[in-house]
């Protein structure tokens, strides 16, 4: 997919760019697929901010996508690849040959008319799903489950890819994007290729009414604020905090370490991805 780039008719145009979509076969969505989300703002069930610089924004409708892949053994047929809104990546409406309709995230190599199917034992090819056991090592795979039957949880972003390295015992080495080698029962699902939409990550936003569309709302500089509103506030003149960086709660937001040294999972973690 290519990037359309805009002539510089306003200091908004000069340097925004987009996508030009030439991948997306509809841009009406499946209907029998689609939930309302109710806006929050930021907010938790009291009504109070408990995550800042959100509001505003489209009117959200997700997309039911099936993160599980667990109808086995039935083909199903790429009827289109569309946008959503609310990930980076394409998704694929697949057609089940007994009539159900699912939404699945689109490989880089997904076409319309392709047959994809989950199963125990399929072929792996982009976009099939199966366990961890069945996958020949060297692939890349997305759509990673962190617990069997869970729904996949790792490498689900536009361009994303996992490498499966090693098996050994119960459980597999998979490479993630990050950089960090984890270990991962083999009985977990994955799905076979690397995610489209490669060009994301060249976009560029060029305006900030294109942020206020996505529900993001203005953020200001700790160091600009008083005292009372953030630990860098404060200070003569024009201070630069005076401390080591810190969040509006007092974390490290530099180079701090903020995981739990006990957490379970990391007896999974074999190279962290700090340390790629």
């Amino acid at each position: 997919m290519g990037i359309k780039y805009y002539k510089p008719t306003s200091d908004a145009r000069r340097f925004g760019s987009s996508l030009d979509w030439a991948e997306l076969t509809t841009r009406i969505p499946e209907k029998s697929l689609l939930v309302k989300l109710k806006r929050k703002a930021g907010r938790n069930n009291t009504g109070r901010i408990c995550c800042r610089h959100k509001g505003g924004g489209h009117k959200p409708v997700y997309r039911l996508v099936d993160f599980k892949r667990d109808k086995d053994n039935v083909p199903a047929t790429v009827a289109t690849i569309e946008h959503d809104p609310n990930r980076t990546t394409f998704i694929a409406l697949v057609h089940y040959r007994d009539g159900e309709k699912r939404y699945i995230l689109a490989p880089l190599e997904l076409k319309i008319g392709q047959e994809v199917i989950s199963g125990e034992v399929v072929e792996p090819r982009p976009g099939n799903s199966m366990p961890l056991r069945n996958i020949p090592t060297g692939l890349p795979i997305h759509n990673i489950e962190l617990k069997p039957g869970e729904g996949g949880l790792l490498v689900r972003s536009a361009g994303a890819a996992a490498q499966l390295m090693a098996k050994e015992g119960n459980y597999g080495h998979v490479a993630l994007p990050s950089g960090e080698i984890r270990m991962v029962h083999l009985s977990c699902r994955a799905t076979i290729g690397q995610l489209g939409n490669l060009d994301h990550q060249n976009v560029t936003i060029g305006k900030a009414g294109r942020k206020r569309w996505m529900g993001i709302r203005p953020t200001v500089r700790g160091s600009a604020m008083n005292p009372v509103s953030h630990p860098m506030g404060g200070g003569e003149g024009r201070r630069s905090g005076g401390r080591h960086p810190v969040s509006y709660t007092g974390v490290l937001a530099k180079g701090g370490k903020t995981r739990n040294p006990r957490k379970l999972s990391n007896r999974h973690i074999i190279r962290s991805r700090k340390n790629k």
